[in-house]
């Protein structure tokens, strides 16, 4: 009988489970909602609370869902990942003194520079830049008020819920905590001149390294069997390229949501003088896991065209391509990160030559051609960061996987593909659950020693379709004046 694997995904919105059997099919998978409390703090920055409590809740009953689905008895082990940068305080046994504080709440604002003070020179060599709402900061603004607490992530605590006591966390989830990826190691000394004794951070293995099995108690609450191998996990994001299958140097994973993020494997760690990559260490080959995550994405068009017409308008563009594509910067709001560092940057497309703001596009080009350019600019985007990631020593030329949302309109994807000018694999199954489900089956099968990510994939990732590139000059016209455009506003 085939072996089971769970994936626990604890995102912003929600907990999800799927089970996953040893060739990748999907056999069941549950959903709970989770609220958030979040508001302005005075100094004006964002505030973002979940209960810890919830979590718990929610894990417990996607665990039970899918358990009953597939038979708890069959469940060979369960990893969980997380919001990166997420924390709360803890009593010694793990009881939470304070509120999840979520991975995008600023409240360490005031500690940031200091951060960035005493790390510097570790900081450069990992090639971090380390942000307001970074864990860090996050950790020591909390710690003001709870100095004897005990830092955990929310991985921590959800994982410490299964097997009945407090568990290590994993070096995805403890790099935004300052954690020493070369050296493998919390930095004595970066943490001693912020006077955060390494006693109150949590224990760090590899991801996939067993943390328990589970208890009784936590048996009888989401109904796996006690004994069930618990695992370490990661991030969401380096969750997500997992089960993408992008697990080797050379491959990458584009996820198109609501923004673009692009993740990918090299062989050694890639330093961004710019600041807008920074790399997660993967669990196989001492390899690394570069990414970068951008403004722009599927949300821009949402704005420019009314999403109940995205399907008429796709069906227009197929049936009757516009002559006159416009170039586009889709960007939304103020602000890009990557694959360029620029906060005045707003988005425009050209009117000949001259930049116009983006709410004159429809009025000035059509829905049909507005759609287009704005999906294609997403596209000069994305092949502009796979320039940058070359041009700072990433090896780009293996596997190229999208997933995400927006990859369910085709001709968006073939769109990329042309933009791109390499195939684009779709994966059937790609989302964070399923890439902890592939870890778990990998470190079980490893035996405690180094998971073999790629013979997992192999077996457990397979193909919903394959785009394949269409030359066109016109794309490569248009994706010069793109790139020129930027150039002369001083963002590239």
């Amino acid at each position: 009988m085939s072996r089971i694997w769970i994936g626990v995904d604890l995102g912003t919105q929600g907990v999800r489970a799927v089970a996953v059997d040893d060739v990748g099919t999907v056999r069941a998978s549950a959903s709970q909602r989770l609220s958030s409390r979040r508001w302005r703090g005075d100094d004006g920055s964002a505030r973002h609370e979940q209960d810890p409590a919830a979590w718990c809740a929610g894990a417990d009953q996607v665990l039970a869902e899918v358990g009953s689905g597939v038979g708890a008895a069959d469940v060979a082990g369960v990893a969980v990942d997380g919001t990166s940068g997420t924390v709360v305080l803890t009593t010694p046994d793990g009881t939470p003194l304070t509120p999840g504080v979520m991975y995008d709440d600023a409240r360490g604002r005031a500690h940031a520079g200091t951060v960035r003070q005493a790390g510097a020179a570790l900081w450069a060599e990992l090639g971090y830049r380390v942000g307001d709402s970074w864990a860090l900061p996050t950790a020591l603004a909390l710690l003001a008020d709870h100095p004897d607490a005990r830092v955990r992530h929310q991985t921590d605590h959800v994982t410490a819920h299964l097997v009945g006591h407090p568990t290590a966390t994993d070096t995805s989830t403890a790099l935004k905590t300052g954690y020493d990826l070369r050296r493998d190691r919390w930095p004595a000394d970066v943490l001693d001149a912020l006077g955060l004794d390494p006693g109150r951070l949590p224990e760090v293995v590899a991801p996939g390294a067993e943390l328990g099995r589970v208890g009784p108690e936590a048996s009888e609450r989401c109904g796996l069997a006690v004994g069930t191998p618990v695992l370490a996990g990661m991030t969401d994001g380096c969750a997500a390229q997992l089960g993408a299958g992008a697990v080797a140097p050379g491959e990458w994973n584009a996820v198109l949501g609501t923004t673009l993020v692009v993740k990918g494997v090299t062989a050694e760690l890639l330093r961004d003088p710019g600041g807008t990559v920074y790399c997660h260490r993967g669990p196989q080959g001492g390899w690394w896991l570069p990414g970068g995550a951008s403004n722009v994405g599927a949300a821009v068009l949402a704005d420019v065209v009314d999403p109940a017409r995205f399907d008429p308008v796709t069906a227009a563009l197929e049936a009757d391509p516009p002559a006159d594509v416009p170039v586009v910067l889709p960007l939304r709001g103020r602000g890009e990160r990557f694959p360029f560092d620029a906060p005045e940057a707003v988005g425009f497309w050209l009117d000949g030559e001259r930049p116009r703001g983006l709410d004159s596009l429809v009025d000035a080009v059509g829905e049909t051609a507005a759609f287009a350019g704005l999906a294609e600019g997403v596209a000069f985007v994305e092949r502009l960061a796979f320039s940058h990631l070359a041009a700072i020593g990433a090896e780009v030329s293996g596997r190229r996987v999208i997933s995400g949302g927006a990859t369910a309109n085709g001709w968006w994807n073939r769109r990329r593909a042309a933009v791109l000018g390499v195939p684009l694999v779709r994966p059937r199954a790609a989302e964070p659950a399923v890439g902890m489900a592939l870890l778990a089956r990998a470190a079980a099968d490893a035996g405690g020693a180094e998971p073999d990510l790629v013979a997992a994939r192999d077996t457990m990732v397979h193909v919903a379709e394959t785009y394949e590139p269409a030359p066109d000059p016109a794309v490569e016209d248009r994706y010069g004046r793109f790139e020129a455009a930027l150039v002369g506003k001083g963002w590239v």
